[in-house]
């Protein structure tokens, strides 16, 4: 099973510790591409702070943003895992996984990242502000970017089981699954349930969507469920108490779509 997240776009700070070694990072395909677009962030952020600022789409309040960037290749490195924070990696938790499911969620979780392409949460990074939708001056649009160097890297990482693609649409924009492997692939959307006026009215609610895609995450690792393909991901989730409503595609070459139907969200 190979579970794509997007990052966050709060990051903890790096802490102390050794710096970014490129080298030892997973999916060393990507390691060129990430070596273009950490020297243009690089060039970028050491320069004119205005523009900085206006290229990376960050207030006055987020200036210091631009001076963090400046220092990636020397600034303190730490597993993925721990840098990336926000709502869907609370509710996952890794910190605090029981052992076996950390074992399965060092190896079976891919964030993706406009810095880096995709890593796994024990890849040590910096911390750093650069989201795919970033137009860089000279590589231009970051989700475009990378479409070659994943298309090259990721069929291979996702091995022969079932693909789970949490990722929300700025970073799907940088690998969609093709052919055989999106016949194994599952995009999850979470939808809110709420009865109004005696009539259900279903909304996608971002709080929502990340808390319950961290926790599904979590449940699935807990559980020891390693589904092989999207159906058995559907009774998996169904079996942990998940309200699952799933598509299966029409037509060969394309992912299954599975909504997860919320009433009310569990911290």
């Amino acid at each position: 099973m190979l579970v794509l997240l997007p990052p966050s776009e709060g990051k903890a700070a790096g802490g102390s510790g050794a710096p970014l070694e490129p080298q030892e990072l997973s999916l060393p395909g990507l390691a060129p591409a990430r070596a273009a677009v950490l020297e243009e962030l690089l060039d970028l952020c050491t320069g004119d702070e205005l523009k900085a600022r206006e290229v990376l789409g960050l207030s006055e309040g987020l200036r210091g943003e631009v001076a963090k960037n400046a220092e990636l290749r020397s600034a303190a490195a730490r597993p993925a895992g721990e840098i990336y924070t926000g709502v869907l990696y609370d509710a996952l938790g890794l910190a605090d996984l029981p052992a076996p499911a950390r074992t399965v969620a060092e190896d079976a979780l891919l964030v993706f990242s406009g810095l880096w392409g995709a890593v796994r949460v024990t890849d040590r990074i910096p911390s750093y502000r650069c989201s795919m939708g970033v137009k860089l001056p000279g590589l231009g649009a970051l989700g475009a970017y990378w479409r070659a160097p994943m298309a090259e890297v990721l069929p291979a990482a996702a091995g022969d089981g079932l693909v789970l693609d949490l990722r929300s649409a700025a970073y799907a924009t940088a690998w969609k699954p093709k052919g055989e492997v999106a016949g194994r692939t599952a995009t999850v959307r979470v939808l809110h349930s709420q009865m109004v006026d005696g009539v259900e009215k279903r909304s996608v609610v971002s709080h929502f969507n990340k808390a319950t895609k961290g926790r599904l995450v979590r449940d699935l690792l807990v559980a020891g469920a390693v589904p092989g393909s999207p159906a058995e991901l559907v009774t998996a989730l169904r079996d942990l108490g998940y309200v699952v409503e799933a598509q299966a595609p029409a037509k060969a070459g394309r992912a299954w779509s599975l909504d997860v139907v919320v009433t009310q969200i569990h911290h």
